[in-house]
């Protein structure tokens, strides 16, 4: 039996408790940073048990999987202890504030026969998989450019602040680590193809917010190399007037582009020199995983919290099944997006194009 924890509340504790519970699985209590917000986080979520600590989560033997959902510089050492006390692991990104301690956790899960998951869940909405298809059996020829943004505006104003923009808390990278690492894992998932060199601007648009100094980045852009030689363009910003959650990835084949928005989930662009068309998510047209992820009929819309239900049910599946369900995005995941982080800070750094290390 699988039997659920969350270390953390907050926003994406709702999210991850509500797609918990679509997954049918149940959810034994919550820990915090301290008693008392345990307490409020457990009413607020509707779990019945608050823990003391998350020394005393770990040591609950019902407990089977446990969801980090913290300030990013926690995850690293929480994931770890909760490898060590057996459990198995759901991390939100960034896995770790560093490569090296992604590696460490890559390292570690590897010695344990523990399923560990990073809720990259843009990879869950059926028409993402369609274009991953697509690419797959070759219709849209060999990828020749690659242009794509995630554009929110959260933090526009000088006195819009979170515990994000602090590095101690969010680690040193911040519009990138938290919404650029979507986009680049998105761009490689549907591609089938790693980014091996980028050169990358930052800027920090307010050097304060709250009355503190600001050392992580508002917004990047990123120019960049895959594998089969395709250019690729990428602008990330939380400061784009206008844009709540504007992810766009399109890709341009020898024969066929294809677009997905984000915000218009239920559709995938198909475009040709001579006809173009928009194809609706109809799971009587759809092949494989975008048939299996349309889990409603055409029309009745799926949105973020289907994909991360979907997300939350492969990570219980490969739990009962013994081993990782394919395109569940693991630990390695994880690390992959900390080296590009890593790679842009560089690059934005000195000023140079960089390569990026092979992911094995």
């Amino acid at each position: 039996m699988v039997a659920a924890t969350l270390v953390g509340g907050g926003f994406m504790g709702e999210v991850h408790a509500r797609a918990l519970r679509a997954a049918g699985i149940p959810i034994v209590g919550v820990a915090s940073s301290s008693a008392a917000s345990a307490e409020r986080a457990a009413e607020r979520l509707g779990i019945e048990r608050a823990y003391a600590s998350t020394d005393e989560l770990l040591a609950d033997d019902t407990v089977t999987l446990v969801h980090v959902l913290t300030p990013n510089d926690t995850h690293a050492p929480l994931a770890a202890a909760a490898l060590a006390a057996g459990k198995h692991v759901v991390c939100e990104k960034p896995l770790a504030t560093s490569s090296a301690d992604a590696r460490a956790l890559v390292e570690q899960a590897a010695t344990t026969d523990r399923i560990t998951s990073v809720p990259f869940v843009y990879r869950f909405h059926p028409m993402v998989r369609e274009a991953r298809d697509r690419i797959a059996r070759g219709e849209t020829g060999r990828l020749l450019s690659v242009q794509g943004a995630y554009l929110q505006d959260w933090l526009l104003a000088a006195d819009d602040d979170n515990w994000r923009v602090d590095a101690a808390s969010g680690g040193p990278s911040r519009a990138f680590a938290d919404i650029g690492s979507h986009l680049c894992d998105l761009l490689e998932f549907i591609a089938g193809e790693r980014i091996t060199r980028l050169t990358a601007r930052t800027r920090t648009v307010h050097a304060e917010r709250g009355g503190h100094p600001v050392a992580t980045e508002d917004l990047v852009g990123v120019l960049a190399e895959l594998e089969g030689g395709a250019v690729v363009s990428l602008l990330v910003s939380q400061v784009a007037p206008g844009r709540k959650n504007g992810l766009v990835l399109e890709l341009h084949g020898e024969t066929e582009s294809l677009r997905f928005v984000q915000e218009r989930p239920e559709e995938l662009w198909i475009g040709r020199r001579r006809e173009s068309l928009l194809q609706l998510r109809n799971p009587d047209e759809l092949q494989g995983d975008a048939a299996r992820l349309s889990v409603l009929p055409a029309g009745h819309p799926l949105g973020y919290q289907d994909a991360f239900t979907a997300f939350v049910a492969d990570t219980v599946r490969s739990i009962r099944e013994g081993g990782a369900v394919d395109a569940l995005p693991g630990f390695t995941d994880g690390l992959r997006a900390a080296q590009l982080t890593e790679a842009v800070l560089d690059s934005s750094a000195r000023d140079s194009w960089v390569d990026l290390p092979a992911l094995t």
